[in-house]
């Protein structure tokens, strides 16, 4: 029988080939057309049917802390649907010498609705993205590192992150990598499945283990509903401010998708990709990625004339409180650094 890791250790030299041939240029377009415009005029057999509603999180915080300027390089390694992007371009006006990341195939593909400007996208994991921008020598005066699921991927059921609408086990950011949230779910031991609800969903071990055990009782499972609804049978007590899947579904797909990993493979190729005054802004939402960038940080300004980046941010700015009116913003963090 062909092990989990067996199966990851195929997806990782199949995601490596790729990414090395995956990474593709088109051009931003007019940015003040309408999306809608754009894409009823967009050919409905390349294009999903309708334009996927995304509000981006603490845009006018990130504005505020980066401070763009007219004729400043932007580089967006979580492009998403452009919700940041757009603003953020349509301030510095520098389109060619931009650059947006992002390895959802669908994000890319509305991205593609402005590729008239000179704007460059890249189709990859923001860590291949980085590599080969340092590479070939690029530097930026703005980098945002967006680290949430989006809008989009939340509401697409099919897409399998959310399990509000139930659909099928997927959790993939590149929907083209072998390793899915179904094939983990059925093909774990119930001890590795415990080890990440607890290391990766933060969930208390006593509850991690009832949820590991009761998965694989019940497997095979295919869809988000039929994984929450499970869970929620083994859960006791009172719901607290969240659904009892929530830790478990977060969990899987940071495994799936290698989030942690390659924040820590980030991180230090930051300096490397800013120019001298350059800021670089990261929104966290959950407390393992944010206490990665918090250390990372640090770090970086306690080396005294070692250090290569400098605060703008005391304390992480807070969704809760900067951006209340989004729901999507109440847990997430953005924190900032300036190149010297």
């Amino acid at each position: 029988m062909v092990t989990i890791k067996q199966k990851s250790d195929t997806y990782k030299s199949k995601t490596n080939t790729k990414a090395k041939t995956k990474s593709l240029n088109y051009r931003l377009g007019d940015l003040e057309r309408s999306h809608m415009i754009l894409w009823e005029r967009m050919s409905t057999k390349e294009q999903p049917t309708k334009i996927p509603e995304h509000i981006p999180v603490l845009l006018e915080s990130t504005l505020d802390l980066l401070k763009p300027k007219v004729g400043e390089s932007y580089l967006d390694l979580t492009a998403g649907y452009g919700g940041h992007a757009n603003r953020f371009l349509e301030i510095t006006g520098n389109f060619d010498e931009s650059v947006l990341v992002d390895r959802d195939d669908n994000a890319i593909k509305c991205l593609k609705l402005l590729s008239d400007k000179g704007v460059r996208l890249m189709n990859t994991d923001f860590v291949t993205a980085s590599k080969q921008l340092i590479q070939e020598g690029k530097t930026f005066d703005i980098i945002l590192v967006d680290l949430g699921v989006s809008s989009p991927q939340l509401d697409q059921s099919e897409r399998g992150f959310s399990f509000k609408n139930s659909g099928p086990l997927d959790m993939r950011m590149d929907q083209s990598q072998v390793l899915s949230a179904e094939m983990l779910v059925n093909n774990t031991s119930a001890e590795e499945l415990e080890r990440i609800i607890t290391e990766y969903g933060e969930e208390p071990a006593s509850f991690a283990k009832q949820i590991a055990r009761a998965i694989v009782k019940n497997r095979p499972l295919q869809t988000t509903g039929e994984l929450a609804n499970l869970i929620q049978s083994v859960y006791r007590g009172r719901w607290k401010k969240i659904h009892p899947a929530t830790r478990t579904f977060q969990a899987i797909r940071i495994e799936i998708n290698s989030e942690l990993q390659l924040i820590g493979d980030l991180l230090p190729l930051l300096p490397r990709l800013l120019k001298s005054g350059g800021r670089v802004g990261i929104i966290s939402f959950h407390s393992l990625e944010d206490r990665l960038i918090k250390k990372y940080f640090k770090n970086q300004f306690e080396s005294g004339y070692e250090a290569e980046l400098l605060s703008l941010t005391k304390k992480p700015i807070l969704g809760s409180i900067s951006d209340v009116h989004n729901p999507r913003s109440r847990s997430s963090k953005l924190r900032g650094a300036v190149k010297k």
